[in-house]
């Protein structure tokens, strides 16, 4: 059985570890992981958690209003193609929409675009490059 739920920022830290920070000099925990503010929402597959995603309350200026930034979604490499990211966004979506939030952004990695593309997201600027490789500024307007 599938499900979807808030969790700890201790929760995401094995899956961050193991896809997103794996033979990359970064920090698995983010600055932000334990505001009140923050939200972190895991997928769970039976009993084991396969998908994870953080919301942090975070702006840029290319947009106005109230933002959250998503950090660290990672799915396991078992998971993919699953449909658990849409889950986990779809289910973070509800949680901004309540929060009255205007805007969900990220630095999604170049690999992942197509995904974020297919959840609504857009482009802002340029590709650019950071530790984790090349990645894009993608965005979602939340607020209906």
């Amino acid at each position: 059985m599938v499900s979807v739920k808030k969790i700890t920022a201790q929760d995401t830290y094995p899956l961050r570890i193991e896809v997103l920070r794996k033979n990359i000099d970064l920090p698995h925990e983010f600055e932000g992981d334990l505001d009140d503010s923050t939200i972190h929402v895991g997928v769970y597959d039976e009993n084991q958690i396969v998908c994870i995603g953080t919301f942090m309350e975070n702006g840029i200026d290319d947009l106005k209003g109230k933002q959250y930034q998503l950090r660290g979604m990672a799915s396991s490499p078992e998971a993919r193609g699953k449909g658990y990211g849409k889950l986990l966004l779809s289910f973070a979506t509800n949680e901004l929409e309540k929060l009255n939030v205007d805007f969900l952004w990220c630095n999604a990695r170049e690999v992942a675009v197509k995904f974020y593309e297919k959840n609504e997201f857009l482009t802002i600027g340029e590709r650019f490059i950071n530790k984790a490789g090349p990645h894009y500024k993608m965005y979602k307007p939340i607020k209906k």
